[in-house]
C-alpha cells in the first residue's frame, strides 16, 4: 500500500501542467546539449542554476534532472551520425554506431539506441522508486560518525574511479575540501582563508565555481582544438525503427546493459560514463556469435546506450537518500537543493515527500517524452549538427557571467568565476580531472559538520570512528580501495582501462 501511495504522491506532483512543461523543457534542452558536441549536461545545469532559483523546488529539480538524463539520449545521435560523441558516455557508441551509419543502417542504430535507452531508463527508475525508501530508512539511523565515514568512503571511491593519476585525483579532492571551508566558521564566527576579502565572508559561491570549471574552462579547451567540419554520413537514415529480428537479437544486450548500468550508476565517480564502457566490454566477451564488434554490430549500440541511461537514473539514489553526489551533475543537484533551503539526505523523503516522489515519477514521464522527441525529430538534430561551435561559445560566456552575478547581485562573484575559470583551465591542461574537486567542495562542509558533531559527542575521542561498527566498515572499505589501487598490477590494469 505504501508503494501505491508513493506512486500517487509522485504522479500528483509530476503530472501538473507546470511540472510537465518543465520536464519537457529539461529533456528537450538535455537532448540539445547531448547532440551538440562541446556542451555537456554539467555546463548546462551550472548555467541554469541561477534561473532555477525563481522556480518552485519541485519544478527546478525536475527540469535539471531532465537535462541530465536527456543528454544521454542526445549524445547517441551525434555518435552514430557524425562519429563525434555529443556526451562523454556516448564515446563507446561511436565504435559500432558510426560503422552502421556508413553502411546505410543509421535508422536501426538510432532506433535501437532510443528503445534500449527507454527500457533501461524505465527499469532503472523503478529501481530508484523501490530502492530509495529502503536506503533512506537505513540512512535515518546513521549518526554523525557514520555519515562522516560514509562521505570519506564516497570521496575515496571517486578518486579510484577518476580518470588519470590517482595522486592528482587525491590532490583535487583535497583542494575541493579546502575551497569548501573558505568563509565564516559557523561555530566560532572566525573568517577562514578569506584573505581579508569581504566577498569571501560567506564562502566561495558554488554557482560561480561550477560555471567557471564546467563552462568557461571547457570553452577554452574546446576552442584550442582544431575545429573540423562535421562529416555527416551521406547515406539516408531510412526507417528508424529496427526490425523485430534485430530487436530480438539485442534483447540480451539491453538486459545486460541495464543491469550493469543500474549497479554502476550508484557508485561515486561511476554513473553513465563508467556504465557504458563496462557494458560494451562485457558484451564483447559474452555476446552470442557471430560477433562483429567494431564493424557495425547493433549490440555494440544497444548495450552501452542501455547502460548509460540506467546509470544516469540510478545515480539519483545516493543523491536523494544519502545526500552524497555520485558525479558532478548530482553535485549540482545538491547545490540546487541547498539554495532552495532543502538539506539533502534521508529526511527529504519524510520532510518533502512531494519533491522526493515527484522527481522520481517525472523520470518516467521524461523517458516517454524523450522517445517521442528522438525518433521523429532526427532530421532536426542533423541540421543542428552543422552549427559551428564558434557561434555557440559567446552565448555560453554571456549566460555564465549573468548567472554568476544574478545569484547574489554581486560583481565579486563574477571575479571569483573568472579566477576559477583560469584555475580550471590549468588543471585540465595538467590532466587533473575536475570532478573530484567538485565532489570535495560539496561534501567538505558536510564532512566538517559531522566530524565536529562526532568529536563533541565523544568528548574529543577520535577512536569513536573505529568503535562504531558501521563507521569502521566504511573506513575499512575506503582504506581497502586505496590499497588495492596502489598495487602495481591493479595500477597497470586501471591505466590500460582508462586509456582505452
Amino acid at each position: 500500500m505504501d508503494l501505491l501511495a508513493n506512486l500517487a504522491t509522485g504522479f500528483s506532483v509530476a503530472l501538473t501542467v507546470t511540472n510537465i512543461l518543465y520536464c519537457f523543457a529539461g529533456v528537450l534542452l538535455g537532448t540539445l546539449v547531448g547532440v551538440l558536441p562541446g556542451i555537456g549536461p554539467v555546463t548546462t545545469v551550472a548555467m541554469l542554476l541561477p534561473f532555477s532559483f525563481s522556480l518552485p523546488p519541485e519544478s527546478a529539480l525536475i527540469m535539471l534532472a531532465g537535462i541530465y538524463y536527456g543528454a544521454q539520449y542526445g549524445g547517441s545521435t551525434t555518435a552514430i551520425l557524425v562519429n563525434i560523441p555529443g556526451e562523454a558516455s556516448s564515446v563507446v557508441t561511436t565504435i559500432d554506431g558510426y560503422k552502421m551509419a556508413i553502411a546505410g543502417r543509421a535508422g536501426p542504430a538510432l532506433g535501437i539506441a532510443a528503445l534500449g535507452s527507454f527500457f533501461a531508463g524505465t527499469v532503472a527508475t523503478a529501481l530508484v522508486f523501490v530502492g530509495a525508501p529502503l536506503l533512506s530508512s537505513i540512512a535515518l539511523k546513521f549518526g554523525p560518525t557514520e555519515y562522516f565515514s560514509l562521505m570519506v568512503c564516497g570521496l575515496v571511491a571517486s578518486i579510484v574511479l577518476a580518470h588519470g593519476s590517482v595522486i592528482k585525483a587525491i590532490g583535487m579532492v583535497a583542494l575541493g575540501l579546502l575551497f569548501g571551508i573558505v568563509g565564516t566558521d559557523i561555530n566560532s564566527g572566525v573568517r577562514r582563508f578569506t584573505f581579508d576579502l569581504r566577498g569571501l565572508a560567506d564562502g566561495i559561491e558554488f554557482v560561480a565555481l561550477s560555471m567557471a570549471i564546467y563552462g568557461l574552462a571547457d570553452i577554452a579547451l574546446n576552442l584550442e582544438r582544431k575545429e573540423t567540419s562535421t562529416s555527416i554520413v551521406k547515406a539516408k537514415i531510412g526507417r528508424v525503427l529496427p526490425s523485430l529480428s534485430e530487436i530480438k537479437h539485442c534483447i540480451p544486450a539491453i538486459l545486460r546493459g541495464t543491469t550493469l548500468g543500474s549497479i554502476l550508476g550508484v557508485l561515486p565517480g561511476g554513473g553513465a560514463l563508467l556504465a557504458a564502457f563496462a557494458a560494451y566490454t562485457l558484451e564483447k566477451k559474452v555476446a552470442r556469435k557471430p560477433r562483429h564488434f567494431g564493424e557495425g554490430d547493433i549490440r555494440g549500440v544497444a548495450a552501452p546506450e542501455s547502460a548509460n541511461n540506467a546509470g544516469a537514473q540510478t545515480s539519483f539514489i545516493p543523491m536523494l537518500t544519502l545526500g552524497i553526489p555520485s558525479n558532478p551533475t548530482m553535485a549540482m543537484m545538491i547545490g540546487a537543493m541547498m539554495i532552495h533551503g532543502i538539506s539533502p539526505g534521508p529526511r527529504v523523503m519524510t520532510d518533502r515527500p512531494g519533491l522526493f516522489w515527484g522527481l522520481i515519477a517525472s523520470m518516467w514521464l521524461g523517458n516517454l517524452i524523450l522517445v517521442i522527441l528522438n525518433l521523429p525529430l532526427v532530421g532536426m538534430w542533423v541540421k543542428l549538427l552543422r552549427m559551428p561551435y564558434r557561434l555557440l561559445y559567446p552565448s555560453i560566456v554571456v549566460f555564465c557571467c549573468i548567472g554568476a552575478y544574478a545569484v547574489n547581485q554581486n560583481v565579486f562573484d563574477v571575479y571569483v568565476m573568472a579566477f576559477f575559470a583560469v584555475f580550471g583551465y590549468i588543471c585540465m591542461k595538467l590532466d587533473c580531472e575536475p570532478a573530484p574537486l567538485i565532489l570535495g567542495f560539496v561534501l567538505g562542509p558536510m564532512m566538517e559538520e559531522n566530524l565536529r558533531r562526532s568529536l563533541l559527542l565523544s568528548r574529543g575521542d577520535p577512536m569513536v570512528f573505529i568503535q562504531d561498527p558501521i563507521s569502521l566498515l566504511f573506513l575499512v572499505v575506503a582504506a581497502g580501495l586505496l590499497l588495492v589501487v596502489a598495487l602495481p598490477a591493479i595500477q597497470r590494469t586501471r591505466e590500460a582501462a582508462m586509456q582505452e
